[in-house]
């Protein structure tokens, strides 16, 4: 019935089945590239005797020259390509291609102004028109910048999966965060601002910064005798927390309040929110009761968080090695008590994404207190002959032949990117939407080959017409009120894109309408709705009528309900749409109802009902 039709579904069977399709097939990509990758890692250990001097070469390269990478940078690229991982495992969850966009993306936009919504939502487009190929390109998109970073090593190229890390990490910031909430009403660090993807931007930039930046200064007089990006990292932090703390502090935000006008003030009604997401009991009872602590004395939570952030910026700020030792240690036990209690780990639910931004940060400033500690210039393995580092000969073989696997596996994981990359590029650029929308949204149509009934009706410039008549000719029929708001003028137009979509074959097919309303069923009603739907110049388009004498056996043969509402104008009626090949037999019979009318739906429809009509027409 018109309206009754609630939408796509986030656990719809149909897009969950096709979900997981695509990620077995691109799985099997994946394992046949691996396999292919191995075979090339495992037969460049054979090294001939003649390029003796090239492996020389190539293990003073990987080996940095005597300089390991320093501890800060490692920490940084492992850590952060895990978590990279970690986010990509997480788009694998069944609800993510039909929910993402409409339960996660849309309502963290809700609250921001109007251009940052008009932003996301043309962003998610792409997401919405085909969100089976945008969900698994995330999936390997994200998994590949993960492997790529841990597999990178600590040479010049490992700055490339910085970089990737830095882009990729921007593109989910603005279109999947919002950029973060910084534009919305109630920002505050304790739910995840400024976005818990920024921190994976910070360390890409980090990890894509000169070796240099990350080594201590010949002379520490000049320098501190602290490698700059450690400086740079701890003093940029400080001036985050410091700030995060007069966010928290300013008066009338609800903040200093547990029970505002009668209601839970903003973080205890967070924090109620998260409890009531999917998990286990445990968790969701610790969340309601500390929810519950919250609202009673939210005055003393409020100022144990702004002291806590203001110390850590203090801390953090005078970049010396002793009380950034504490702060870190003071920070990890904070971080960790919010992620818990305020944040719920982040990613349970069936839609989260990434552990939100407690995680992050610890790596963040982890790697700062990290990079105040020198790293000796040369490895315990090392002989240094005429002040150039040098490796022992059986120390050589090793690092050539892991600089090897590294390149190998790094060649992988930039593969799976692509994997993951180009199907989401093609559908980006794409105008029509994936018919799997129309599918799971009316239910999937088995081939038929079944007489269509007979009818001879009246079109809208009074001309009779038969099924008969329109022999030779592959027919699109459905069943239209000319007086519906509603359902209808969504069909009619999805109708009138089918036959645009199929170009020079449009002249092939006849886009046939028949009045399903018992009242309205004049000529003269039926081309008033196609003055109002833009039909009247469609040259293939009929909208049949006649008596109900005619319709009614019509009506009946084609399983079409019809029946006056108690109210107003329009008729109740089932929506379907028959596809008729050009010998009179009914080839595919679909549910048309376009549920919410979205442009996704309605484009999906569209393509579903001319790839149907191609079926009917056979080869060209």
């Amino acid at each position: 019935m018109p309206g009754m039709n609630s939408g796509l579904s986030p656990g719809d069977p149909v897009l969950i089945a096709a979900f997981r399709s695509a990620l077995l097939h691109q799985s099997a990509i994946v394992l046949v590239m691996v396999l292919l990758l191995g075979l090339v890692g495992a037969t460049a250990r054979v090294w001939p005797a003649s390029r003796a001097a090239g492996d020389r070469a190539a293990g003073d390269r990987a080996a940095g020259a005597g300089n390991p990478e320093p501890r800060g940078r490692r920490l940084l690229r492992t850590a952060f390509g895990v978590l990279w991982i970690f986010d990509g495992l997480l788009q694998v969850q069944p609800k993510m291609a039909g929910g993402l966009a409409t339960q996660v993306i849309g309502p963290a936009a809700a609250s921001s102004p109007a251009w940052v919504q008009h932003l996301v939502n043309w962003g998610g487009t792409i997401w919405s028109y085909h969100p089976v190929e945008a969900a698994a390109a995330s999936v390997w998109i994200q998994v590949g910048i993960g492997a790529w970073l841990i597999a990178a090593g600590g040479g010049a190229w490992s700055r490339l999966p910085g970089a990737a890390s830095v882009a990729w990490g921007l593109i989910v910031w603005v279109f999947g965060e919002s950029f973060g909430g910084i534009f919305a009403p109630g920002l505050s660090w304790l739910t995840g601002a400024p976005g818990g993807v920024l921190c994976y931007v910070a360390a890409g930039a980090l990890i894509a910064l000169p070796p240099d930046a990350w080594r201590s200064p010949r002379r520490p007089a000049a320098g501190g005798g602290f490698p700059r990006c450690g400086r740079w990292l701890l003093a940029g932090l400080g001036v985050f927390f410091a700030g995060m703390a007069v966010l928290q502090a300013w008066p009338g935000r609800g903040s200093w309040q547990g029970v505002v006008h009668g209601k839970p003030g903003p973080l205890a009604g967070m924090v109620r929110e998260m409890a009531a997401t999917p998990q286990p009991h445990v968790l969701s009872a610790l969340l309601s009761g500390f929810a519950s602590f919250v609202a009673r004395h939210g005055f003393a939570v409020n100022l144990v968080v702004v002291l806590a952030l203001a110390g850590l910026g203090a801390l953090f700020l005078t970049g010396r090695p002793r009380l950034v030792r504490s702060g870190v240690a003071a920070g990890i036990v904070f971080c960790l008590v919010t992620w818990v209690l305020v944040q719920d780990l982040g990613f349970l639910g069936g839609l989260g994404t990434d552990p939100n931004s407690m995680i992050p940060l610890i790596l963040l400033f982890s790697a700062g207190y990290l990079a105040l500690i020198p790293v000796p210039q040369e490895t315990p393995e090392a002989v240094t002959a005429g002040g150039r580092a040098q490796l022992r000969p059986g120390t050589l073989g090793r690092t050539v032949a892991a600089a090897r696997w590294r390149w190998v596996a790094a060649a992988g994981a930039l593969a799976v990117i692509v994997l993951g990359a180009a199907p989401m590029a093609a559908a980006a650029a794409d105008r029509t939407a994936d018919p799997i929308l129309a599918l799971a949204i009316a239910g999937d149509s088995s081939r038929l080959d079944l007489p269509a009934p007979g009818f001879s009706l009246t079109d809208q410039t009074g001309r009779t017409v038969s099924l008969d008549s329109l022999r030779g000719k592959v027919v699109l029929m459905t069943f239209l009120d000319p007086v519906c708001t509603s359902d209808c003028p969504i069909i009619a137009q999805e109708l009138k894109q089918a036959g645009r979509m199929l170009g020079a074959q449009d002249a092939r097919v006849e886009l046939v309408a028949v009045v399903a309303n018992p009242t309205y069923r004049s000529v003269a009603v039926t081309q008033a709705f196609d003055r109002q739907e833009g039909l009247a110049s469609v040259p293939n388009w009929l909208y049949l009528t006649g008596s109900l004498g005619q319709l009614r056996p019509v009506w009946r043969h084609y399983g079409v309900e019809v029946e006056n509402l108690p109210a107003g104008a329009m008729a109740a009626h089932n929506d379907l749409a028959v596809v008729i090949d050009a010998a009179g037999n009914i080839r595919r019979e679909v549910g048309a109802d376009p549920g919410p009318g979205t442009d996704g739906t309605r484009s999906s429809f569209a393509v579903l009902l001319s790839q149907y009509a191609r079926d009917a027409l056979g080869p060209a």
